[in-house]
């Protein structure tokens, strides 16, 4: 096996669009490991550092390919070679090729570890401050979402307005988006009826069928089942990874949180009670002599209902609705998800990712913090201290 060599790359010059693109399409072509990188661009000069890692038996040929590139490009190209040590010691920033003129380039996430057995489970997330008009927005944002789903991440397109920096106020599902699981389906299955549930469950977050009617059908399905069954439930509920953490860090930096859910109060309540959510509107339950009828109380919570109630907490935190954001995985978020300031499709089905303008597909819940513009050098775990 070809001994791994780590090469710091220092481009300088006047900066145009597709600088980065074209220096990193050579280190892709030799499938080079890009561990760091950062950028400024002061009056129209571009300050470039990269990091990479690739076998020695290529570096001499990848290196003589970017001062070619460089040189067609009209910029300086120095390298340096990078011990292991170096590299633990040093502070860096993990990033991708962004094709608009880059400003400026800061890693939100913590460092690529060097050991192979880590470095394939590690996440990156970087942010680019970009400038420049696109010719289509639309087009832009839907090759975003294409890479996001052939190549595995997630990318967020975003306009750095003034409500960017300042949401107040954050609305989530919770079957399949607090919870790894519907409820509704596990009751179904206490109940010996999970087959015929999972399947109107299914159609249903596919838009294929209409809510409330699948919600009716199914909940008919649940009648006679024990209430106690619901707290067995709750008990062991499969919480989403990223959920504590994420709901540790909005809530010490004064957002208000929220769980709009077509599922039920009582799991609902349980998960507030659990992680500190402010609101919780959700569908009851009738229950009578200790068991379910078969009947719910009050209005379906559906995805109109989930658009509405959005804009009513919006209003009573006195806040403009840009400053929102919602997020789910199914059909009915799709009105929450696009009257948000940020609407954001978790690990969602397919017809969802198509529609909403945001997604997160490959880690888990506390990504949400990295679309807010949150560092993990901001959080310190296990401690009170928190900078914004």
């Amino acid at each position: 096996m070809s001994e791994t060599e780590l090469i710091l790359v220092n481009i300088s010059g006047s900066d145009r669009p597709g600088v980065t693109s074209a220096l990193t399409e050579v280190l892709a072509r030799y499938d080079a490991s890009i561990l760091d990188i950062g950028q400024a661009d002061i009056h129209h000069t571009l300050s470039l550092g990269l990091l990479f890692k690739t076998n020695a038996s290529v570096s001499g040929n990848i290196m003589k390919e970017l001062l070619f590139k460089a040189s067609e490009l009209g910029v300086q190209i120095k390298f340096t070679p990078v011990t292991r040590y170096d590299y633990e010691q040093s502070v860096t920033n993990i990033i991708a090729a962004q094709k608009l003129n880059i400003d400026s380039i800061q890693r939100l996430t913590g460092r690529a570890p060097l050991d192979e057995d880590v470095e394939s489970k590690a996440r990156a997330c970087v942010e680019f401050s970009v400038r420049g008009n696109p010719t289509d927005l639309q087009q832009m944002q839907s090759e975003f979402m294409r890479l996001s789903a052939t190549e595995d991440f997630d990318i967020s397109l975003q306009e750095d307005t003034m409500y960017r920096r300042c949401r107040r106020l954050v609305c989530f599902d919770m079957d399949s988006t607090l919870i790894e699981t519907e409820v509704i389906d596990e009751l179904a299955v206490r109940a010996g009826v999970g087959d015929k549930v999972k399947e109107i469950t299914a159609r249903a977050m596919r838009g294929e069928i209409d809510f409330d009617e699948s919600f009716r059908e199914r909940v008919a399905l649940l009648q006679g089942l024990d209430e106690s069954v619901m707290r067995d439930i709750a008990e062991k509920l499969p919480v989403t990874e990223g959920v504590e953490r994420m709901m540790c860090v909005l809530k010490r930096a004064g957002f208000k949180t929220a769980i709009l859910s077509g599922g039920f109060t009582y799991f609902g309540n349980y998960l507030k009670n659990k992680f500190g959510f402010d609101y919780v509107y959700a569908n009851e339950l009738e229950i009578q002599d200790g068991r379910l009828t078969g009947r719910y109380l009050g209005e379906i919570i559906n995805g109109r209902r989930k658009a509405e109630l959005l804009r009513l907490l919006a209003q009573v935190e006195n806040i403009n609705i840009a400053q929102t954001i919602a997020v789910g995985d199914g059909a009915n978020d799709l009105p929450m998800l696009t009257t948000a300031g940020l609407g954001i499709a978790f690990h969602a089905k397919p017809k969802v990712k198509a529609t909403a303008g945001q997604s997160i597909s490959t880690i888990g819940l506390d990504g949400v913090l990295y679309f807010i513009g949150f560092k993990d050098s901001f959080i310190s775990d296990g401690s009170n201290t928190f900078n914004y």
